[in-house]
């Protein structure tokens, strides 16, 4: 059996999970086995049966009280009573934050080998053997275990969403949580702000020191509303206060794989480069046509921005009959 933690933010599942899902679905295939889910919280079944449409057959429901606010250790309790009384030979989650506090410790009390960032299904007729990308996407490491179960974690916007349809029963999951297990638990979750999310946005419109001022930031917002994507910064541009820090992505700040990254005005310092490089298309504006961005653009433009933005802005307009 192969079991999806299906987390959710605000009773609703984002994407990944649904992408956690579809490898689930797709690896449960490989082994000839079902993939069932587990979800800890009050949420609909309305909600829940949307992991029908992705290969999920089954979801069993935690919903003790003492588990409506995430907390690390009970939550890792909880997902691995659930995997060992079906016997899962493999648990996948989302490489969100929650997803990567718990995955080891579940790995742990199942004896399991924990694999992170996961891009491919791993080869079930040879010791799990898989790949991922290291070095902030600079090389690919292989790998492979001896243990007979595994816990995965998959990257986000790293393997595709594909609709399996079927019936997905509901069942309830009697579990409590020791008291010793909610030794920390998350009282408060502050969004930083409205919008899409960075590490759920497909296309992600992100800009540098090259603005000249956070006065200038009114077309890279304008761009981003017109192709639904999410807005992002440099290091620098948040260290200065032009840009709030939530939005600065890199090493230092929150690393991404949109299917597009835009990089407006950004030289592409390692630093930034190691954060963005798993992207699926970059395309780059700037003005340096020596700056280290466009080794790694799939697509570039060597101009001014304050002339090249404005440009595309009214091309996807009149695309957009705007």
């Amino acid at each position: 059996m192969v079991l999806i933690f299906a987390e959710h933010s605000d009773n609703h599942f984002k994407k990944a999970v649904f992408e956690a899902a579809t490898y689930g679905y797709d690896l449960a295939k490989a082994m000839g086995t079902q993939c069932v889910a587990v979800s800890v919280g009050n949420v609909a079944e309305e909600e829940l049966k949307k992991l029908g449409e992705y290969g999920v057959s089954k979801v069993y429901t935690i919903s003790d009280p003492q588990l409506n606010a995430f907390a690390n250790t009970a939550y890792a309790a909880a997902v691995s009573a659930v995997a060992k009384s079906i016997d899962a030979k493999a648990v996948i989650m989302a490489q969100s934050y929650n997803g990567r506090a718990i995955a080891p410790r579940v790995a742990v009390k199942l004896d399991a080998a924990a694999y992170s960032g996961a891009v491919a299904l791993p080869d079930v007729s040879h010791n799990f053997a898989s790949s991922r990308f290291a070095f902030s996407g600079k090389g690919v490491e292989a790998f492979e275990t001896t243990k007979t179960s595994i816990v995965v974690t998959v990257k986000t916007n790293g393997y595709h969403v594909a609709e399996n349809p079927m019936d997905c029963a509901i069942e309830a999951f009697n579990f409590s949580a020791e008291a010793s297990t909610l030794d920390a638990v998350a009282k408060e979750l502050v969004k930083a702000s409205a919008g899409i999310s960075l590490t759920e946005a497909d296309i992600v419109v992100s800009a540098g020191r090259g603005m000249k001022g956070p006065e200038n930031w009114g077309m890279i917002e304008e761009l981003a509303g017109l192709l639904g994507a999410a807005t992002a910064c440099s290091k620098p541009t948040a260290d200065i206060g032009w840009r709030p820090h939530h939005e600065h992505v890199g090493q230092t700040g929150i690393q991404i794989s949109p299917n597009v990254y835009f990089a407006i005005g950004i030289s592409g310092a390692i630093q930034h480069l190691a954060g963005v490089s798993s992207s699926k298309t970059i395309i780059v504006i700037n003005k340096d046509g020596e700056a280290p961005f466009f080794k790694i653009a799939d697509y570039g433009v060597v101009g001014d921005l304050f002339d090249v933005v404005p440009k595309l802005i009214a091309a996807v307009k009149r695309q957009k009959g705007l």
